[in-house]
């Protein structure tokens, strides 16, 4: 019994396919349209998904799409009505933009199956928070364990908690727009001048360099935090509700100036309300973890929505809150909820048994497009691209690792894409963590990002306790944890230069505050990455390698051996590992210089 998930229309939009009960397939559309986020219907991804299960014309027994876009349309036309007159030119747009195409998804999911040769299949509907759930309670280890999902806002819920227990997700409570400490994170991401609902890990980067000044104040005039962790927000000082603007001229007068324009530099005020956002988030996160805890007596914790991916407050919850395992869905925005609607029809629909997989059901994130070394050869002989041949994945590995100790910075292209935001060892550009220089070039040369975020280490599993602070697996790239060989230095200068003057044994990856975002990698989920880190270990007695997404500033991670060449050249690396295929310097170069050939 095969199942489509969908998500669309707001961003990250994806599909997935459930097979008896199992997660086969799932993408981002944005990977093959290579629009960032792309909200469109992912007819790409969705025609992908099908063939990679081996779905038939008439092997797919029902569509599920991720919310209710009725019930959606409900709370933008009554808050439109709240707001009163300076909220019509946004209710006119939305209007148009929901009468012309989003209310009409049954519709747009008939094309798209048309598209692929299948008609008839029967379409249902999942809530919001309820695929949100789904997607982190069943791929989920555990048996039974409280969920807790907590994002902008979905129909009218913006966090939900509830049990999950075998085939059944049961959501108990919810907090409901316009209270939504997702969107008062995002309101705080897009006064620092970062974009809603792509930028907020760069708030979280910058958390570090602040003071949490303005918690005081926000606690006072802004946002009640009650015991139950959810909150009530001053609506008097912010402007979203109107669709206007995310923060009213009364947050910033509170914060002390107008929100910082994208080109602007930053400053240390703009770190200072970063960590101010971060304390509040973590605070309340605390309350409401603690607090499902409470009602349900679960010793179990599955995190979802989008806030889920805040791995700063993720390690709070997990070394201070009351459960003893905590998972967190590694796609836990709005392109996992394709997988969460789909899984919640099978089983809580359906009432299918389900069985838990261990480590889990998310085979390692590894769910997208993959290319056999023998399509990669073909196409780079064909394409005219020198490059080399190993024999095996043991002489690659040596090979890659003997590059990566002299200061090459990789591009690696292996085995099936991810699904979720984190590259974890199959579209990387991996480097050594042990040069501190790699941070700006990497940040300013190769991806072109802001110089004062951090990298990710990913680390083998078995030797993680030996160089973090870390008890257990973190194998999706979603906690933040001390480096034990940190000592933070506080100097003064840019954000970039005090990054640069943290020194550890692993200076490119360790952050501002002595922390690191990391990856533990086992050899179970990423054999070859594992044999690759293993490798550089041996080498170098540092079992530990630099990690970030194959992509360049405002780009998708790449998807295809030629999204995979043309970002090596463009960005400058030193080696593209395409499978068994090496591509050095030179051979880029010359890609580089006649890139609009790929």
């Amino acid at each position: 019994m095969a199942i489509l998930g969908l998500s669309a229309g707001f961003h990250d939009s994806a599909a997935a396919v459930v097979d008896d009960g199992r997660l086969v397939a799932a993408a981002q559309e944005e990977r093959f349209s290579r629009t960032k986020h792309d909200p469109a219907m992912p007819a790409q991804a969705t025609a992908w998904c099908l063939d990679a299960a081996g779905v038939g014309p008439d092997g797919l027994d029902a569509v599920v799409f991720y919310e209710k876009p009725f019930t959606s349309y409900e709370r933008i036309l009554s808050t439109h009505a709240v707001v009163g007159p300076k909220g019509f030119p946004q209710l006119s747009r939305a209007v148009r933009t929901w009468t012309k195409d989003k209310l009409w998804v049954a519709a747009s999911v008939d094309r798209l199956l048309a598209a692929t040769g299948r008609t008839g299949v029967p379409l249902a509907y999942a809530e919001h928070h309820v695929s949100h759930g789904a997607a982190a309670f069943y791929p989920s280890p555990f048996e039974t364990a409280a969920v807790l999902t907590v994002d902008g806002v979905g129909e009218w819920a913006t966090s939900s908690w509830g049990t999950g227990a075998g085939s059944s997700l049961t959501l108990q409570a919810e907090l409901d727009f316009p209270n939504s400490l997702g969107l008062l994170y995002s309101t705080f991401t897009a006064y620092c001048g970062f974009a809603v609902n792509d930028g907020e890990y760069k708030l979280m980067g910058l958390a570090p360099y602040g003071e949490p000044r303005f918690v005081e104040a926000l606690r006072d005039r802004v946002v009640q935090v009650h015991d139950d962790g959810s909150v009530r927000l001053d609506q008097r000082y912010f402007d979203y509700r109107a669709g206007r603007r995310m923060a009213s001229p009364r947050l910033h007068e509170l914060l002390g100036g107008p929100p910082r324009q994208a080109d602007e530099e930053l400053d240390q005020r703009h770190a200072d309300v970063a960590r101010s956002a971060q304390v509040l988030l973590e605070e309340a996160l605390l309350a409401m973890v603690r607090h499902v805890h409470s009602q349900t007596g679960e010793r179990r914790l599955c995190l979802g929505g989008g806030v889920a991916l805040n791995c700063v407050a993720n390690a709070r919850i997990l070394s201070e809150g009351p459960f003893e395992s905590v998972w967190v869905q590694p796609a836990a925005g709005d392109a996992g909820s394709a997988a969460g609607a789909a899984l919640w029809y099978h089983h809580a629909v359906r009432g299918a048994e389900r069985v838990p997989s261990e480590p889990d059901g998310m085979s390692g994130a590894a769910l997208g497009p993959a290319f056999t070394h023998d399509e990669v050869a073909s196409w780079l002989l064909a394409a005219g691209v020198d490059h080399e041949v190993v024999p095996g994945t043991a002489e690659r590995a040596e090979q890659v690792a003997e590059a990566l100790d002299g200061g090459a910075v990789v591009g690696w292209f292996e085995g099936r894409m991810e699904f979720g935001p984190r590259a974890l060892g199959h579209r990387s550009i991996l480097a050594d963590p042990r040069d501190a220089s790699m941070v700006q070039r990497i940040n300013s040369l190769v991806k072109g990002r802001e110089g004062f975020r951090p990298f990710a280490p990913a680390v083998l599993a078995d030797a993680a306790p030996d160089w973090f602070s870390v008890d257990g697996p973190s194998p999706y790239m979603l906690l933040t944890v001390p480096v034990r060989s940190a000592v933070p230095v506080d100097v003064a200068g840019t954000f970039a230069e005090r990054l640069g003057a943290v020194r550890s044994d692993l200076p490119a990856c360790t952050h501002v505050d002595g922390s690191a975002r990391v990856q533990t990698v086992d050899r179970e989920r990423s054999p070859a990455f594992y044999e690759l880190v293993e490798a550089f270990g041996r080498r170098t007695g540092c079992p530990v390698l630099l990690n970030t997404s194959f992509n360049r500033a405002d780009e998708p991670v790449v998807r295809s051996p030629a999204d995979a060449l043309r970002c090596a050249a463009l960005a400058g690396l030193d080696l593209l590992v395409l499978e068994r295929c090496l591509v050095r310097r030179p051979a880029l170069e010359a890609v580089a210089a006649a890139r609009s050939t790929f």
